[in-house]
């Protein structure tokens, strides 16, 4: 069960039991990824089929340094321009390559536990509040959009000690062709009760401007 289907050179019987086994499983794999992972529908179309490519070129290329070097070579031509995935998706896509490896190599059954398995494990540890801190839980993402003439330094100082038990900056952008800013802060709030009240009050400040109050996860992917 767990041998190489390759004994020597690659039948066609072979190869297509090798991507009916990669595609079945990524499919598979895919589906039990979407009902935790919020992505987009692409994620998950090449997820499904990215145990199968990469089966595919570890097919061609075992044993054949030059079609390795070929390989190798027409990979560094690619240039990714898409932004960064969450880590989610970043995790998605290594599972399903690491178990193309296997499939490539001819070992159907461990390719396919290894995608299966790990997709199950990644359910059972999103269904459970195992990281979920909850002092990690009260965090907010505070982002103030304020003009390019308003000295920031210490203008919030006030609401922040009135409304805030701890504040943070965590980066600072220019946005509107460079004509304002926004700033970002990681806070907790005293009282969340008085949200509101913390949001009206920098409205007075920062000239009523656009003001975003987010739970904290990754400052980088919503500044």
């Amino acid at each position: 069960m767990f041998d190489s289907i390759y004994s020597g050179s690659v039948t066609p019987a072979q190869f297509l039991l090798m991507a009916a086994a990669a595609l079945l499983s990524g499919v598979c794999f895919s589906w039990m990824m979407s009902l935790r992972v919020r992505a987009s529908r692409r994620l998950f179309i090449v997820t499904s089929i990215l145990p199968f490519v990469v089966g595919m070129i570890i097919t061609f290329v075992s044993g054949n340094i030059g079609a390795g070097v070929a390989f190798g070579g027409a990979f560094a031509l690619v240039r990714f321009r898409s932004a960064q995935g969450t880590a989610d998706e970043i995790a998605a896509i290594l599972i399903a390559m690491a178990s193309g490896v296997a499939f490539g190599m001819g070992y159907l059954a461990c390719g396919a536990l290894t995608l299966l398995g790990l997709g199950l494990v990644y359910l059972l540890l999103s269904s459970v509040t195992l990281f979920d801190h909850a002092a990690r839980q009260e965090e907010k993402l505070l982002m103030i959009t304020i003009p390019e003439t308003l000295e920031y330094s210490e203008v919030f100082t006030e609401p922040f000690a009135r409304y805030l038990q701890s504040a943070e900056s965590v980066g600072v952008k220019t946005t509107g062709m460079g004509s304002m800013f926004r700033l970002s802060y990681r806070v907790r709030l005293k009282n969340p009760a008085e949200e509101k009240a913390l949001i009206d009050d920098l409205r007075i400040r920062n000239g009523n401007l656009e003001i975003s109050l987010l739970p904290y996860s990754d400052p980088v992917t919503q500044l």
